[in-house]
């Protein structure tokens, strides 16, 4: 599991709870239900509206992909392709067959098999760039409703406000009062503002950066095992390998 979307979200909501402590503010009266309940909850509808009841339904499993799931770099996958690509090598490709069950990637072992099963090298390559067409295609419509979401928080915040403020005008005769209902109403927009920056938005990156991340380590491993089935050189199929990671990645794997 990755901390980096629990640590930044929480740091960003505490960092805007004590810069209100600091300035003298009560925290407690940022949370008031009707507001939150407000955003929030026409935030969720209005994204619904904007899809199909399928990808309502993949909300939630996004959302918990989002914090629990972590992309293994796409370095590691090349010491396992060359592994396999010496092995095919030398005892060829039907010796692979043994060596699947403790390959951990299944799109890697789905591709592996394929070849072990002499379907031809263009039809895998195929079969395997399709689905990782799917998979980015699938990743897209997870990240955008989380985008939408954050477009549309704001709106929907200062939809709350101006129902707070049309409930101040009725309230004129009571002066004592307008402080605080003044107050109250401008807690919805804050709302929409906060929730649109420090968790809707950010979601939706981190879904687009899981599923790049995922794509780039599917690409590679399509490209190891078009080598395998070629027979290339090993040495020659590490070196076209570590040329697709990522300079960032090669630098750490350097150090």
């Amino acid at each position: 599991m990755d901390p980096a979307p629990a640590i930044g979200i929480g740091l960003g909501f505490a960092v805007i709870i004590g810069s209100n402590i600091m300035e003298g503010g009560n925290p407690a009266s940022l949370f008031m239900l009707p507001a939150m309940l407000l955003v929030i909850g026409t935030t969720v509808a209005v994204c619904v509206a904007g899809g199909t009841m399928q990808d309502a339904k993949n909300v939630v499993s996004s959302f918990k992909r989002a914090f629990t799931s972590k992309v293994e770099p796409a370095g590691a996958m090349v010491p396992v392709v060359v592994s396999l690509a010496e092995r095919a090598r030398r005892e060829g490709l039907l010796a692979l067959e043994d060596g699947l069950k403790d390959i951990e990637d299944p799109f890697l072992v789905k591709g592996v098999t394929m070849a072990i099963d002499g379907t031809d090298p263009e039809e895998v390559r195929d079969i395997l760039e399709a689905e990782v067409h799917a998979k980015k295609a699938e990743d897209k419509h997870a990240a955008k409703f989380f985008s939408d979401a954050g477009a549309y928080s704001p709106t929907i915040g200062i939809i709350g406000t101006v129902m707070g403020l049309v409930h101040v005008l009725e309230q004129l005769a009571e002066p004592e009062k307008l402080g605080h209902l003044i107050a109250g109403a401008f807690v919805a927009t804050l709302w929409g503002v906060m929730l649109a920056n420090v968790v809707w938005f950010p979601i939706g990156n981190r879904l687009k950066r899981l599923g790049a991340l995922e794509a780039a380590r599917m690409e590679m491993a399509i490209e190891g095992i078009s080598a395998i089935q070629a027979g290339s050189n090993p040495r020659l199929v590490a070196e076209k390998l570590r040329s697709l990671v990522p300079a960032g990645e090669q630098e750490r794997e350097a150090a």
